[in-house]
């Protein structure tokens, strides 16, 4: 009986290296791919000028901005939220009616495909509120598309923090909050950060949505006061600028290159929040 037991734990063990081998040669492969078919196509010219017919010259500049301020203030609104609502609906709130309507809302916001977030945010945030075709536009319907995934996992993370802590804090005399925000926060840091990555890559991965309300245009910016009035004016994303250079452009050349940058950008942004994590949870344990 033991040596069977272990020839099926052994089993079991090698079928779950064999799935983490497939899942890492999958995305290994995805990554070189697009990183062959476009790096040649990044260069200094190409990330810090726009697309010019007269001067010859293709550039995303103006994209890589939208697309950072998209993210900026999407996650600015968003991550406060959804947070915020995660710890109500752990920490303070009883079961009841009130919180199976939360979490039935939450879930099935996160069923709606993002063409209908689109269609609502264009009537909505363009028509009725006067924003327009604008990036403000877009990351008001983006933060409805990614609440419901931030505040899901805020809650499986705060879940997963043992009641312990909980019992033994207030024990010791802490408040509520002061209980919140010092042991169970720092704790339940690294599924926290995982929401937010996952946020992210939802919002620089999104174009459907974008298409309808935030737009397509590429210009960069004149001055910090051309800056400040960009989230009120029409911007493509880098997403968009890549659906755009593979279909109605042809240009495959461009559309693997901004396949790239979209790469590193996230690339980037998750190892900041990677960083981010460690470093509550140094201090935590200090």
């Amino acid at each position: 009986m033991t040596k069977r037991r272990k020839g099926k734990d052994f089993l079991v063990k090698l079928l779950i290296l064999l799935c983490v081998a497939i899942s890492l040669c999958l995305l290994i492969g995805i990554i070189g791919y697009v990183f062959a078919k476009g790096v040649h196509s990044v260069n200094w010219s190409f990330l810090t000028s726009v697309t010019s017919v007269l001067r010859g010259n293709v550039g995303i500049a103006g994209n890589i901005v939208n697309t950072l301020l998209i993210i900026l203030i999407t996650m600015l609104i968003a991550a406060p939220i959804g947070i915020g609502t995660a710890i109500y609906l752990n920490e303070y709130a009883k079961r009841g009616k009130l919180v199976t309507l939360i979490e039935y809302a939450t879930e099935t916001l996160s069923g709606i495909p993002s063409i209908l977030f689109g269609l609502f945010g264009m009537m909505f945030f363009g028509e009725r509120l006067g924003l327009g075709y604008s990036l403000l536009t877009g990351s008001f319907t983006l933060i409805l598309m990614v609440l419901p995934l931030m505040t899901r996992n805020t809650q499986e993370a705060l879940k997963a923090v043992p009641d312990s802590y909980r019992m033994g804090a207030i024990g010791l005399g802490s408040g509520k909050w002061h209980m919140i925000r010092t042991i169970l926060l720092p704790s339940a840091m690294p599924g926290i950060v995982t929401g937010i990555i996952l946020a992210i890559g939802r919002i620089v991965g999104e174009s459907a949505a974008l298409l309808f309300t935030a737009g397509s245009a590429k210009l960069l910016p004149k001055g910090l006061s051309g800056l400040l009035h960009k989230p009120l004016q029409s911007g493509g994303t880098l997403t968009i600028q890549m659906y755009l250079s593979a279909t109605s452009e042809g240009d495959f050349d461009t559309a693997f290159g901004i396949a790239v940058v979209l790469l590193l950008i996230v690339l980037v942004i998750n190892l900041g929040t990677k960083a981010i994590s460690r470093h509550f949870d140094c201090g935590r344990k200090d």
